[in-house]
């Protein structure tokens, strides 16, 4: 597997492309992505989708086309690729905003990549969103702003909250009812962990992770 990680750009509305892929990353154009990238100055390795958005098959070097009528959403399609490629971490850009049913599929693709043993951060305009399966996400500390835990599967067993301000113990959430909505950072090192299940997790852009 690379060590890199695999930036995909799609073709929601974007907040900011603040990244500088280096040697090790695969930067992956989905549809009118292309355009977001373009006007940044980043050339994308990869150019794919069935180009609906784009509304023309663009003449980069290395372009796969898709047919309209498909199973796979083009970010979907994308984020294959960067698997067959090797890649395990996924950064995703524009893949929120506009259309509400896109962006809960990037939510859903999100849980997906983390059931299957990668990760995946989706950057929105003030927040990032990801998914932990089965596993432990950690921050450094962090002063004050909000985070928000929700089950994607119909239960998170063995939820752990620690180090914010409202913990949680060994709880169950359900897919449900909202109970992990709007904690809060309070200056300390901050866990989530979940012994069984998949967690949804939504905190602010420049927070960072502590690695574990």
């Amino acid at each position: 597997m690379k060590n890199g990680i695999c930036y995909v750009v799609g073709a929601g509305i974007n907040y900011g492309l603040d990244f500088c892929p280096e040697a090790e990353d695969l930067v992956i154009a989905a549809d009118a992505g292309l355009c977001h990238l373009e006007k940044q100055g980043i050339l994308a390795d990869l150019a794919i989708g069935d180009f609906d958005s784009l509304k023309s098959v663009p003449k980069h070097l290395h372009t796969i086309i898709l047919n309209p009528e498909k199973d796979d959403t083009d970010m979907l399609a994308a984020l294959r690729e960067g698997i067959k490629a090797g890649y395990e971490n996924f950064h995703i850009y524009c893949g929120t905003g506009g259309r509400i049913d896109h962006t809960l599929a990037n939510i859903q693709t999100l849980a997906w990549l983390s059931e299957n043993g990668m990760r995946g951060l989706l950057f929105d305009q003030d927040n990032i969103i990801t998914a932990i399966t089965d596993g432990t996400l950690c921050f450094e500390k962090v002063s004050d702003g909000y985070l928000s835990v929700f089950s994607h599967t119909t239960k998170a067993v063995g939820v752990y909250l620690r180090g914010l301000k409202y913990e949680l113990n060994d709880a169950v959430l359900t897919n449900t009812f909202p109970l992990g909505t709007s904690n809060e950072f309070i200056g300390k090192e901050s866990s989530i962990s979940v012994r069984e299940g998949t967690l949804v997790v939504v905190f602010p852009r420049g927070v960072r992770e502590k690695m574990i």
